[in-house]
């Protein structure tokens, strides 16, 4: 059996705990995925405290949703959270009726990137000078491009996690992320062009 087939045996098996109102299974997707679901919000509002109290309440709505049986046909429980944190954020910027300009510079709030690969100590400089550039044009893209590329290459959600939570097909998403990649490419090599 493959390991995707385990974990989303594992996955469904967990949903159907959680649809019976299982306090534990809660707790335990709550640790699993909490730093996720934050790092997903900081990135949409630009704000630890607001991405902190709205992630409290992506929580808390996904349990009331459990409470009364209003949960519908999630697919895997990491798309029904990133589902209810859109939404949660598209009632935050309501009230609000402004934005705020996302930083990925608020040095007094550090935005811990996953890694898969630890950083050599003797890496070429490039790359560094590369990362720090494409961490500066990510805000000047177009909101739904930044969006696909923070859950696909910061948060590591696959194509059909992405295509549950924005309700598009998997091969949209593709398309999107693929477009995205291009707009930041081509904004970084703008900005490497001798003038």
């Amino acid at each position: 059996m493959s390991i995707n087939l385990i974990k989303e045996f594992k996955d469904r098996q967990t949903l159907s705990r959680f649809k019976n109102r299982d306090k534990e299974v809660f707790t335990l997707i709550y640790d699993e995925n909490v730093k996720d679901i934050n790092r997903f919000i900081y990135f949409k509002v630009g704000n630890t405290d607001d991405a902190n109290d709205l992630t409290s309440m992506v929580f808390l709505k996904t349990w009331n949703h459990i409470q009364n049986n209003s949960l519908g046909d999630a697919k895997t429980l990491r798309a029904l959270l990133y589902k209810v944190a859109r939404n949660i954020i598209i009632d935050f910027y309501r009230e609000r009726s402004g934005k705020t300009p996302l930083s990925l510079d608020d040095e007094e709030n550090k935005i811990e990137v996953i890694d898969n690969k630890s950083l050599d100590k003797h890496q070429d400089l490039d790359d560094i000078q590369d990362l720090e550039m494409i961490k500066n044009k990510l805000p000047l893209l177009k909101e739904e491009y930044r969006e696909v590329i923070v859950m696909r290459f910061v948060n590591d959600l696959s194509l059909e996690e992405i295509a549950d939570i924005t309700k598009k097909t998997k091969g949209n998403i593709r398309v999107l992320l693929h477009r995205a990649l291009n707009a930041l490419k081509n904004l970084i090599e703008e900005e490497k062009a001798p003038n």
